[in-house]
């Protein structure tokens, strides 16, 4: 990594979840512990264990860290109000106090399509869902946005101030099925753990002596208001199921074979195969590289750069008549 980013080190965005969790771990033990530097970016609907659980973990490590709270950023961006309009085009009574969240139907439940859905919860704890728009559900993912590409502006502000390289932390399941968001936790210098399965993470998360609780804790978006699951934003399956799935997928095992493995009928792995396919395909614009319509043609740049560099080098010498000329 030196050789080729000429960097000193790694940055790690650490939200008391496994995969980051992993990442620093497997950071420190590679460059060693002082190479390595934690950042913690909570922001309004952060939960309290992300940053308590991610102190546990540098303790742990021993890794210098920093807590920088990205609420002021999101709020002068109005990334809390663009979100909260898009939810009011559904429910008109939502407000600042009210709490949010986004869900995907569970693919074991249902026989269709899996659909997003929001769900409100007001003040005095009385709880709605509705099925999103279409316009709806762009608006809120749209604002929402702004907090993962807030937080990779940040950790690549301090990557760029230590001459450090920036981690990134997704698993195999995130980065096939397109769960990260386009130049924000999607960016990355390195990527040590996307080729690892879930199931993998967790097993390396015990030899790596990753803390119980860490590994314990249920994968969670840590994104909306209200608690929720990367299975019920996302997925639509339990994650060591989708892993199995996703397994086959990849290997071409048939459906039938993983009837008695996974729990599911053969209905619904067919199912999960196809909704497989369909967000590789959504999702392959976010793995894309920028389009560049022709490589730029070196020679034609060069008459444009002597034409309007021979006037200043006339000046330079002191022929301005030269100058005048041109």
């Amino acid at each position: 990594m030196f050789d080729q980013c000429g960097r000193k080190g790694v940055v790690v965005g650490v939200s008391g979840g496994v995969d980051s969790s992993v990442v620093a771990a497997l950071a420190a033990r590679a460059l060693g512990h002082h190479r390595v530097y934690a950042l913690f970016t909570p922001e309004f609907d952060s939960s309290n264990d992300s940053v308590r659980l991610g102190r546990l973990l540098t303790e742990r490590l021993q890794i210098s860290s920093a807590l920088e709270d990205i609420s002021p950023i999101l709020k002068a961006a109005d990334c809390y109000a663009r979100r909260n309009d898009a939810i009011r085009s559904v429910f008109p009574e939502f407000t600042d106090e009210y709490k949010c969240k986004l869900v995907l139907s569970a693919l074991s439940e249902s026989n269709h399509y899996p659909i997003y859905s929001i769900v409100i919860q007001s003040p005095t704890g009385e709880t709605k869902k509705k099925r999103l728009t279409r316009e709806a559900y762009l608006g809120v993912v749209a604002a929402t946005n702004f907090k993962q590409r807030t937080r990779k502006m940040i950790e690549y502000y301090h990557a760029d101030r230590l001459q450090y390289a920036v981690a990134g932390t997704p698993n195999l399941l995130e980065y096939d099925q397109g769960f990260f968001v386009k130049n924000g936790d999607g960016a990355a210098d390195l990527k040590p753990i996307a080729h690892l399965y879930k199931t993998q993470v967790y097993q390396l998360a015990e030899y790596l002596a990753i803390p119980d609780e860490i590994r314990e804790r249920r994968p969670t978006t840590d994104t909306y208001s209200l608690e929720q699951s990367q299975e019920e934003f996302y997925f639509s399956l339990p994650l060591d199921v989708l892993d199995l799935c996703l397994y086959g997928r990849n290997h071409d095992i048939p459906p039938e074979r993983l009837t008695e493995g996974s729990g599911l009928g053969l209905q619904q792995i067919k199912r999960a195969y196809a909704v497989i396919d369909s967000k590789r395909r959504a999702t392959k614009y976010l793995h894309s590289a920028p389009f560049v319509l022709g490589p730029p043609d070196q020679k034609s740049l060069v008459p444009s750069f002597r034409q309007t560099s021979e006037p200043l080098l006339a000046c330079r010498s002191g022929d301005e008549s030269d100058v005048s000329k041109s």
